[in-house]
């Protein structure tokens, strides 16, 4: 084995500026390094410009001085290190080096941020998160937690507008990026305005049978209208993805029907799914592991990928990526002991190739079982917390 020198780069800085940086060079697996004694306000940053492939972890002192800093000026900090310091700690913390609370503080700041980067860093990493809860019985406080740290941005950006002529008003590529970003995580996490908008646009469309969603939102209103709407607008989705030829919107629209919080809507989509004739075999795959990420038909996709494996696996076995794909994708959030002693007697009892794919999976679970077991408890008496204060 090799082991290779890593430049990590640092810098000191406080409420007005930043330093100029400074390289150490890492030659072994553990190394000390001293660093001059800093001002009791000064705060140490690594990895400037996010330049490494690498996470940086700091005690808990020098975290809450880069929370102190950027809640009161987050420019003195680039913009690549806001948004590592939100990715960091984020991952940090879900890998149990850091407290559970210590990302969240973070992402108070960004009522503040105009930058599309950290917004982006953000929503990633709250995905994961977002998954690991939306079936615990306290979610709505976490929920209630990311909305509030969206609202002001969400009511600053709005919505894209048409103007007199109907055409979509021009904003910068980053601009129009950065709403996205924000409407996503709004309606994703339950806004009413949000909500609201996205039903009227979709009642729009079916009225008018004209399509008049700005493109760059389509996938987010598509979803909302779905999860939110009577049967009817996910019976006009379908029609609309069987008479669509353009492969993007089609693939949006399918997509979109898997945002159903009907679960006998979601288990007929399932089972549609293994009719080549309505739903192409690449496009089955897709379907079931987004109705895996849906809370309403994460154990309706587990279920149906047990009873329908000999089918699935004669479908895909020989392309290895594909059901690889698909082992990942269906289980990639189950995250309680009775899922896990399903999977581990599954796995027992299959037939077929894809070891490595059900090894992997195994361990994702585990890990998932074991944060639900020792991190969830804690994140939540800190929301209480929080949202009382």
């Amino acid at each position: 084995s090799y082991l290779w020198q890593i430049p990590l780069t640092i810098a000191v800085g406080n409420t007005s500026h930043i330093s100029s940086e400074t390289i150490i060079w890492v030659s072994n697996k553990s190394e000390h390094h001293r660093i001059p004694a800093l001002e009791e306000a000064s705060w140490l940053l690594g990895n400037i410009n996010q330049t490494g492939y690498f996470r940086v972890n700091y005690d808990i002192r020098n975290w809450r001085l880069l929370i102190n800093q950027l809640t009161r000026n987050h420019e003195v900090i680039s913009v690549s290190n806001r948004a590592g310091l939100i990715d960091d700690a984020f991952n940090l913390a879900r890998a149990g080096y850091l407290p559970q609370n210590i990302p969240l503080e973070i992402i108070k700041y960004l009522s503040e941020e105009k930058d599309f980067l950290p917004w982006h860093a953000a929503s990633r990493a709250l995905y994961p998160l977002d998954k690991s809860l939306d079936r615990t019985e306290n979610y709505n406080i976490f929920n209630e937690y990311i909305l509030r740290q969206v609202a002001s941005m969400y009511l600053k950006l709005g919505w894209p507008t048409n103007n007199l002529n109907k055409s979509l008003v021009q904003a910068s590529y980053q601009h129009e990026e950065l709403r996205r970003e924000v409407i996503m995580l709004a309606c994703s996490f339950g806004n009413k305005h949000c909500h609201q908008q996205a039903a009227t646009l979709i009642s729009d469309w079916i009225s008018s049978n004209r399509n008049r969603i700005p493109l760059n939102v389509r996938d987010i209103v598509y979803c909302t209208g779905v999860s939110l709407m009577d049967e009817d607008v996910w019976e006009f989705i379908w029609m609309k993805f069987h008479s669509t030829t353009a492969v993007s919107e089609k693939k949006i629209l399918l997509e979109a029907l898997t945002c159903s919080d009907d679960r006998n809507l979601l288990n007929r989509l399932l089972n549609l799914s293994l009719n080549s004739e309505v739903v192409l075999d690449q496009d089955a795959i897709d379907v079931i592991i987004h109705v895996a990420r849906n809370p309403h038909g994460r154990d309706l996709a587990w279920k149906f990928f047990r009873e329908k494996w000999k089918i699935l696996n004669a479908r895909y076995g020989e392309a290895l990526f594909m059901n690889s794909k698909l082992i990942s994708g269906v289980t990639e959030f189950l995250n309680t002991e009775e899922e896990l002693r399903e999977l581990k007697n599954f796995i027992k009892s299959y037939e077929g190739g894809a070891a490595a794919s059900f090894s992997r999976a195994m361990e994702t679970v585990e890990a998932n079982v074991r944060w639900q077991r020792l991190y969830k408890e804690e994140l939540f008496q800190w929301l209480r917390k929080s949202l009382t204060h």
